[in-house]
């Protein structure tokens, strides 16, 4: 597959961007990080560095105008990747409206369901598609990115995609187009809804998962969005090795048996944690209303309730305002089933 010049733009540069931002300019790609001045100060000093659990590696010194916090620099893209976290859309849209051409390609790489379709809203003249990262992006260190379990980039197909797709394909982070993102977004939210969980856990994700209680707290929040989901008609499709609707069922099974269920499923390296965690850590907003959120949203929608993933939100909204606590997994198992329990009872 020939690689034609294709120049692109990175804008919200964080984790996940820096991250993606890295793999293309280890293939060679023309890559323009757009991002916050804390990182541009980090790169003044030394390289931006990004590796994964399979072991690749990648360091490069960044010019300024490889990393900037300009939002002029998306003039003349070919294509850009929005990485902003879900809050700052609405800000990202109005900023690259500002210089991108008719016709740009632009795809949201975020969490959550809407920010293609907010984005759209705000550049009417670019094409606007959706996308997914599955996997998780951990700041290690300052410039360090660390790629830390398996997944595939997705996005809406588009015939305009086609000019960087050798790129990604070279960057070895090779992007699947999809025609259904709506199902492949909800079936990468029902994963996502373990983010709290293991920000609440204040442990590394494969500590975190290896606890059952843990895990059971994560079905309960699952089961509930796919009977939403089902409600709803809209559809899952298969993300993991394991079939979705099955993940739930999975999750709950003693450790012994886990295990061996989800070795396909799961490959987490021991540095990975959810962004979320990481969030929390920094001081920073969470992303939880654009991931349980969505839940509680689809249920305000559908003229019902989705107790699991409200007692979640809440718990991490309080934690933003008091990090302090954390939740052992017996305690969040008791208080999760204990909103379940009072909804129920309220019926």
């Amino acid at each position: 597959m020939t690689r034609q010049p294709s120049r692109i733009v990175v804008f919200g540069a964080g984790s996940v961007g820096c991250y993606v931002g890295g793999r293309l300019l280890s293939a060679g790609a023309d890559v323009t990080l757009i991002g916050r001045r804390r990182l541009q100060d980090v790169f003044t000093e030394q390289p931006l560095k990004v590796t994964d659990y399979e072991g690749f590696e990648f360091s490069t010194s960044l010019s300024p105008d490889q990393f900037t916090t300009d939002p002029g620099a998306a003039a003349g893209a070919d294509l850009v990747l929005v990485t902003t976290k879900s809050a700052a859309t609405e800000e990202a849209g109005a900023q690259l409206a500002e210089f991108l051409e008719p016709g740009t390609p632009v795809i949201s790489l975020q969490n959550g369901i809407t920010n293609a379709d907010r984005l759209q809203g705000l550049l009417p003249e670019c094409t606007v598609l959706a996308g997914m990262i599955p996997f998780n992006v951990l700041e290690k260190a300052p410039g360090h990115f660390h790629h830390g379990t398996q997944g595939q980039l997705m996005a809406a197909a588009s015939p305009r995609l086609e000019p960087a797709l050798p790129w990604f394909q070279a960057a070895g982070l090779p992007l699947e187009e999809r025609d259904d993102m709506e199902p492949v977004m909800w079936s990468k939210l029902l994963l996502n809804l373990n983010n709290p969980i293991n920000a609440l856990s204040g442990v590394p994700l494969r500590e975190e998962l290896a606890q059952r209680d843990y895990r059971r707290c994560l079905a309960m929040a699952q089961e509930e969005t796919l009977t939403l989901l089902e409600m709803a008609g809209i559809r899952t499709v298969k993300v993991t090795a394991i079939p979705t609707q099955l993940i739930p069922y999975v999750m709950k099974t003693p450790n012994w048996l886990f295990k061996r269920l989800a070795d396909k499923m799961l490959t987490i390296d021991p540095y990975a944690r959810s962004s979320m965690w990481e969030d929390i850590e920094a001081g920073r907003p969470t992303e939880v209303d654009w991931i349980n959120g969505e839940v509680v949203n689809l249920a305000t929608r559908l003229n019902t309730r989705a107790p699991v993933n409200q007692a979640l939100t809440q718990l991490i909204h309080q934690c933003e305002m008091d990090p302090s606590q954390a939740w052992p997994a017996p305690a969040l198992l008791r208080h999760l089933q204990g909103a379940l329990d009072d909804y129920r009872a309220r019926r």
